[in-house]
C-alpha cells in the first residue's frame, strides 16, 4: 500500500527551514513540498491574496492524495488557516501556536518580541497566540520586510544582511525582550545575523522544530504515523525551478533531487 504525505507549503524558500524538521522529525514520511516562487513574498500582499494562493497550492496537494497539509509559512498561518481548515479534506496544522507556545514557556521575564512579516504583523496572529498562552506577556511586534528578499537573493551573509537587521531589531533592543520569535520561516536563515545584533542573553524561537513535533504528535494520535522504511520527499516550485533548487541546496545543506514546476492557476 502507497504511504500518503504530508504536504507542506510556503511563499518560497523559508519553509524549507521546517521541510529539514519534518525530514528528521517523520523520517519515515513522505513529504510533498511547494514553494510558491513565482509569488514571493507573501508578507506584502493582501488576506485576500494570500489565502487565494494558499487554497489553489492546498488543492493541489490535496489531488496528491495527501493526509495533512502543513502550512509552512508565517503569513499564510497568519492569514488562510481559518479558510483552510474550512475547505481542506484533512487536518491542517499552522506554524504559528507550535511558536507562540515554546515563547511563553522559555521567556524568563515575560517580554517577547515577534519577528514578522508585515502582513503577519498586522494580523496580530502572534499576540492573539501568545496571550492565550499567558495573559501576563508584554508583547511587541517588528515587520522585517527586506528580511525575504535577502534570503532569496542569497544575501544572508553580506554586510548589508547585518546593517538592515541592526536599523530593525533597535526598537526590539530597547523593550528588552528576552525571546525573540523568528515568526517568518525565512528568518532562521538569518539567525546568526539576528543573534550577533541582540547579543546572547537574547533566545530566538524559531518554530520548525515545534510545528515538526506537533505534526508527530498529531500523527501518532490518530493512527497514522509511518513507523518504518524511509520516506521520499517531492519538490515543486510555481516559477524557476533549477533557481529554487540551486538556493534550496545552499539553504538546507542538502540536495533535494528534481524540482517540479506547477505554475498555479492565474
Amino acid at each position: 500500500m502507497t504511504k500518503k504525505a504530508i504536504g507542506v507549503f510556503d511563499s518560497g524558500l523559508g519553509g524549507l527551514t521546517i521541510l529539514k524538521a519534518l525530514r528528521q522529525t517523520l523520517p519515515h514520511e513522505n513529504l510533498i513540498y511547494f514553494g510558491d516562487s513565482a509569488n514571493v513574498p507573501y508578507g506584502s500582499k493582501s488576506k485576500q491574496t494570500v489565502t487565494r494562493f494558499s487554497l489553489d497550492i492546498a488543492r493541489f496537494l490535496e489531488g496528491q492524495g495527501i493526509k495533512m497539509l502543513v502550512i509552512a509559512c508565517n503569513t499564510a498561518s497568519a492569514l488562510a488557516l481559518p479558510e483552510l481548515r474550512k475547505r481542506c479534506g484533512v487536518p491542517v496544522l499552522g506554524v504559528i501556536e507550535p511558536g507562540a507556545q515554546k515563547a511563553a514557556r522559555v521567556t524568563r521575564s515575560g517580554r517577547v518580541a515577534v519577528l514578522g512579516t508585515e502582513a503577519t504583523v498586522k494580523s496580530n496572529a502572534y499576540p492573539k497566540a501568545l496571550l492565550k498562552q499567558n495573559p501576563h506577556l508584554h508583547i511587541v511586534q517588528q515587520a522585517c520586510p527586506l528580511f525575504v528578499p535577502l534570503v532569496e537573493e542569497n544575501w544572508a551573509k553580506t554586510p548589508a544582511a547585518r546593517l538592515i537587521a541592526q536599523t530593525y531589531l533597535a526598537p526590539v533592543k530597547q523593550s528588552k525582550a528576552d525571546t525573540v520569535i523568528l515568526g517568518c520561516t525565512h528568518y532562521p536563515v538569518l539567525k546568526e545575523v539576528i543573534a550577533g545584533v541582540l547579543g546572547p542573553r537574547v533566545q530566538l524561537v524559531d518554530s520548525a522544530q515545534s510545528l515538526a513535533e506537533a505534526a508527530q504528535s498529531f500523527l501518532q494520535q490518530h493512527g497514522q504515523a509511518e513507523t518504518s522504511g524511509r520516506g521520499k520527499l517531492t519538490v515543486y516550485a510555481s516559477d524557476d525551478p533549477a533557481r529554487f533548487k540551486r538556493l534550496a541546496a545552499y539553504l538546507l545543506a542538502d540536495k533535494i533531487g528534481t524540482v517540479h514546476l506547477k505554475k498555479l492557476n492565474a
